[in-house]
């Protein structure tokens, strides 16, 4: 199923480049390095046909064109067959009339889950990891969440995340608490002397505000 490129155990931290995977899935062989160029979000869920993973799987698809708009692909990955990720597509159809048209790929192994630090080397079970990365065009590593089995994610604040990433990629500015495209931004601080005392306010020189200029 992998291509034998990742063999970490240890979380995938920000900024590192996310260990290389091939694998069959629902929309056929998928290898992560097919996604370079583009923003990716890669999430876990716990198992198939559980109520909370259905949940979060049915408001993807339906937010699926407001990915696709930023440039985002989805791909799901859980520890399931592919032949149960086929039946619980289809089940998902039938019941909410949705369907899933980005790739959930298999992880029977552990695989997967073990190269990004999802589990333990030794775990035999991955059934709680709700994991989610963000991952830049060039397959780095740039925001994560962990989440329990027990507990749905935020679509709309997935989409939030890839924006507020996308914007500041640059390193030109800093997104603020809440940030969305067409709110303020805030500058990146200058730790000068001169422009600490040149500042009108005392925080003038790390916290200042300011239109964007995107927007």
């Amino acid at each position: 199923m992998q291509d034998g490129s990742a063999v970490a155990v240890a979380p995938l931290r920000l900024g590192e480049k996310a260990p290389s995977f091939a694998a069959r899935s629902t929309l056929g062989a998928v290898r992560l390095d097919d996604f370079r160029g583009h923003w990716l979000l890669l999430f876990s869920h716990p198992a198939d046909f559980t109520p909370v993973c259905t949940s979060e799987f049915v408001a993807l698809a339906r937010a699926h064109e407001r990915f696709r708009a930023i440039d985002c692909a989805l791909m799901g990955v859980s520890i399931d067959s592919l032949f149960s990720h086929l039946a619980w597509v289809r089940s998902i159809r039938d019941r909410f009339d949705v369907v899933i048209d980005f790739p959930i790929v298999e992880d029977p192994t552990l695989e997967i889950a073990k190269a990004y630090g999802m589990v333990g080397p030794d775990a035999r079970d991955a059934s709680t990891v709700r994991a989610t990365y963000v991952l830049d065009p060039e397959g780095v590593l740039r925001a994560s969440t962990w989440y329990p089995a027990s507990v749905g994610r935020s679509v709309e604040e997935l989409l939030r995340l890839v924006q507020a990433l996308q914007r500041v990629h640059t390193g030109e500015v800093l997104a603020p608490e809440g940030w969305r495209p067409g709110k303020d931004v805030l500058a990146v601080p200058r730790p000068d002397l001169k422009v600490v005392l040149a500042g009108a306010a005392p925080a003038d020189w790390f916290y200042t505000p300011m239109r964007d200029k995107k927007s």
